[in-house]
């Protein structure tokens, strides 16, 4: 009986292991990992080329930026789309008259919890709205505003509305609360800087002038 050397493979585990063996063998092992030297090098300092020359063209492109706030305008240069959700804006009738009606939907409907409303009855000497309520008192903090626009979509008689105003950073968290005096529009919409978004009423014969007293 023959006796077969300690330490050799056998005839049949050799094609195994020299597979293995040739396996392993085209792979190098780096300090990033393990990497496979079948990817050809060329092709991947074409892609880090491609790459890097993108770069390149836009570092020698001119700089588009908004020059604000040294630019001209009551913007001072700031430029943003029609759609911008800026600073809320509570709306007057085509009469001068305010369009809330105290309802509290937009609270309801708020995500964040950041309108307060306080009702009020109009009476004949003091007619506020054209309804039978008015908000006596309307606050949001924009603490914790998210300029969502569901408050704007809620409201039944398009009472409030996001402007275009935008700044309203400040270094002292009471000043974020805003009260309705500071929101109310002076003047109804087509009197307004927004003439144009309210045609309509223009042409349907809303009046020149505000109604006196509101």
């Amino acid at each position: 009986m023959g006796t077969a050397a300690i330490g050799c493979p056998s005839s049949a585990a050799r094609p195994l292991l020299i597979a293995i063996w040739r396996l392993s063998s085209r792979r190098i092992r780096t300090s990033f990992g393990i990497l496979n030297i079948d990817m050809p090098v060329l092709k991947n300092i074409a892609a880090i080329a491609k790459g890097m020359s993108i770069t390149f063209m836009e570092m020698f492109q001119p700089t588009t930026v908004e020059n604000y706030p040294d630019g001209k305008g009551p913007l001072k240069g700031a430029r943003f789309e029609a759609r911008f959700r800026g600073a809320h804006v509570l709306q007057r009738d085509e009469n001068g008259l305010e369009k809330c009606v105290a309802c509290f939907l937009c609270a309801a409907a708020c995500p964040s919890n950041c309108i307060y409303i306080e009702a009020a009855e109009n009476t004949t000497e003091n007619r506020v709205s054209g309804a039978e309520r008015y908000a006596k008192v309307y606050n949001i903090d924009y603490n914790r505003c998210i300029f969502c626009g569901y408050c704007v979509e809620a409201c039944p008689t398009d009472a409030i509305t996001h402007g275009h105003g935008f700044e309203l950073a400040t270094f002292n968290a009471s000043n974020l609360v805003y009260r309705k005096e500071q929101m109310l529009a002076p003047r109804p919409a087509h009197m307004g800087a927004n003439v144009i978004f309210n045609q309509a009423d223009v042409d349907g014969g809303a009046p020149a002038q505000m109604v006196p007293g509101s």
